[in-house]
């Protein structure tokens, strides 16, 4: 293997949280007298933290403090309801396998609440990864390097042989500002299309296609 490092994205990458992201967010929206968002309308809000999925959410001109409202209780919501409908991409738990097999290092960097990337990743992937890391205060959020840098650092991990996989324009962001490549996952929030357009080179059309592409 070329790459012993795989470092991977969680929402639209490994698994599918679209319907619990837009049942938190419309929960919220209504809660706080709202109008609601379709769910692709939340497909292209999600990547850059709850709070930027706020930002988006809300209508345009709603103050800080009510947003802050808005913040809090997303959260408080969907900690209870991270999983009721997400699942696993199909092929996601065979490629974690199988690259460990491999003797690969496997982890998660994520622009989701830390609280949620620890919870889902115990909950769908026990045993398959070496790392797992959520926003959270002190660390600077994708598409900073901190976080992966943090994440490669705890793994021992150099860039020569590190790779990161997401779904959406902030991942490959992330990747290049972290000095590593980025293969763009097309099953994700974004598709194809999107990622060729935001620069995307290296491109996995479904889950079976990443290992190929790190050997």
């Amino acid at each position: 293997m070329r790459y012993k490092t795989l470092i991977f994205d969680l929402d639209g990458t490994l698994l599918n949280t679209l319907a619990d992201l837009a049942a938190a967010t419309n929960y919220t929206l209504r809660k706080n007298g709202f109008p609601e968002r379709s769910t692709d309308e939340v497909r292209m809000f999600v990547g850059n933290g709850i709070g930027k999925l706020v930002e988006r959410a809300v209508p345009a001109g709603t103050s800080a403090a009510i947003q802050k409202q808005v913040f809090a209780d997303f959260n408080a919501y969907y900690k209870e309801h991270c999983a009721d409908t997400t699942c696993a991409y199909p092929g996601v738990l065979q490629l974690l396998k199988e690259a460990r097999e491999l003797g690969c290092q496997t982890a998660i960097v994520s622009n989701k609440a830390d609280y949620g990337v620890q919870e889902l990743a115990k909950q769908y992937f026990p045993g398959l990864l070496d790392a797992a890391c959520g926003e959270q205060a002190g660390i600077a959020r994708k598409p900073a390097p901190d976080m992966l840098l943090a994440v490669m650092q705890k793994l021992g991990a150099d860039k020569e042989s590190t790779i990161y996989i997401g779904d959406s324009d902030t991942d490959l962001l992330t990747a290049a500002n972290t000095g590593i490549p980025c293969i763009g996952a097309c099953w994700g929030f974004r598709g194809r299309e999107f990622l060729v357009a935001h620069g995307a080179t290296l491109l996995a059309e479904k889950v079976e296609d990443v290992l190929p592409l790190c050997r």
